[in-house]
């Protein structure tokens, strides 16, 4: 098996390109087993149905067959089920508990799409069943959580991909914006800004039975117990049919407990982007600085006073001194994507647009050949779940690594730690730690509650 990192990413996506073509794809489970086959497709299963489980789900049935589902919600993982009978014609099995799933052999990987807080667990515990992972981003709830996978990564050799999307599709928008940079049409960089949209608080949102088919124990899981709450009114749009105020279902991202706002949503993909492109993916900030911020309550010592309204910020401006003394500014002010300013122009990309001079200039002076498929490190992939699957082939590590994902996710929980006590971060990158600041550095780690400990 050939290195858990990625040592030359050319070689590799040439290498999983060729296998994307031709079909070939062998399942891990193969690979242990010896047996090689030009017509087996990989078996996976989905833990975490809800909204982003099906989309992830629905995208890969084109590459691989789906053997079995999982959810705490038994009405979410009825409906799944039916849904992917009628995509592709076959059954698979549903479970209430992810471990089940972990337990088959037939399995070759997982796409893990449930609460932030439950992804270490599970992919942890994925990887050391012998299971590679696709998992939704923002992959950790902590700091420590990502280094513990990283280890696993190593440890296990299991191919793990994030799901940072951006970096394969928004039609290679974001690629052609960093094939800009890297191709020097504004010259140095000075400065970045990473829009990710404000939030809303809530109402007092009282505690109430919980609705019939879902295991609320299991949905908290390492998270502390408490009362399930919710307010009548129901979202509408994507991530409908559920309460518009609650701490589970689509809502859960407002809670500190189970995610971390919109820092880690919206964040986990401009910074990622914004981090690629300054060539920070191995490195960090040495500085975090909260310069304003609003949380839609009171805190004291870093924790919110109340447990019973959405506790994450709902606007912020905060500055990461990058290598290079480069700023990198999250902001919930202005238009969501990401503006580039060097010395020579600027430009702004988003999921709609790529706008700015050096964009409209490359009309009549157009990106040197193969540009975006050097920032890709090969052919770019049809999506990115082929991307993973051809790493599976390979045994290599796909365009959303660990390592990377990691690194930039570092940022926005340090951006939350710096919120939620008020006062501006040293960060050692190489040590990966806060200096100075013992309070701080406890904000790193978490405890799991009893019983729901990471199975090691």
């Amino acid at each position: 098996m050939s290195s858990p990192r990625p040592l030359n990413r050319r070689h590799f996506l040439r290498t999983t390109s060729a296998a994307a073509a031709t079909g070939y794809f062998v399942g891990s489970s193969s690979l242990t087993r010896g047996q090689e086959s030009p017509n087996e497709r990989p078996v996976f299963a989905t833990i975490g149905l809800r909204n982003q489980g099906w989309s992830i789900t629905s995208k890969s049935t084109k590459f691989a067959d789906f053997a079995a589902f999982a959810d705490v919600d038994a009405n979410v993982l009825g409906e799944n089920l039916e849904k992917l009978e009628k995509q592709t014609g076959k059954k698979a099995d549903g479970y209430s508990d992810y471990r089940k799933v972990l337990e088959r052999d037939d399995i070759d990987a997982v796409m893990i799409a449930t609460p932030d807080h439950w992804h270490t667990k599970i992919s942890v515990e994925a990887m050391l069943a012998g299971k590679d992972v696709y998992c939704e981003k923002p992959l950790t709830l902590t700091i420590d959580e990502g280094k513990l996978i990283e280890r696993v990564v190593k440890q296990t050799g299991r191919v793990f991909q994030v799901g940072t999307m951006q970096r394969t599709e928004s039609d290679q928008r974001f690629l052609k914006a960093i094939a800009l940079i890297r191709d020097g049409r504004i010259g140095e960089i000075v400065k970045v800004t990473c829009g990710i949209n404000g939030a809303t608080g809530s109402p007092v949102i009282p505690a109430i039975d919980v609705p019939e088919g879902l295991d609320w124990d299991k949905w908290l899981g390492p998270a502390a117990k408490v009362p399930y709450r919710a307010l009548p009114q129901m979202r509408e749009g994507y991530g409908g049919g559920v309460p518009l105020y609650t701490n589970c279902h689509y809502a859960w991202r407002n809670w500190y407990e189970y995610s971390g706002g919109q820092m880690n949503d919206w964040g986990a993909h401009h910074v990622d982007i914004a981090t690629w492109a300054l060539g920070a993916s191995d490195s960090g900030p040495n500085k975090i600085t909260p310069v304003s911020y609003s949380l839609p309550v009171e805190y004291e010592n870093g924790y919110p006073t109340v447990d019973d309204q959405y506790n994450s910020p709902t606007k912020f401006e905060i500055h990461a001194n990058m290598p290079g003394d480069i700023p990198l500014v999250i902001t919930s002010e202005g238009d969501n994507g990401i503006l580039f300013e060097g010395t020579k122009g600027r430009f702004f990309v988003n999921r709609g647009k790529l706008t700015g001079k050096p964009v409209e200039d490359l009309e009549s002076n157009p990106l040197p050949e193969g540009a975006v498929e050097a920032v890709y490190g090969g052919p770019v992939s049809e999506n990115h779940t082929a991307n993973f699957v051809a790493a599976m082939a390979s045994r290599e590590q796909p365009i959303s690594d660990v390592w990377s994902h990691n690194r930039m996710l570092e940022i926005c929980h340090l951006a939350n730690i710096a919120i939620r006590l008020g006062r501006e971060l040293n960060w050692d990158p190489t040590k990966r730690e806060i200096v100075g600041d013992e309070q701080a550095n406890a904000f790193l780690s978490r405890e799991c509650r009893k019983g729901y400990e990471i199975d090691m």
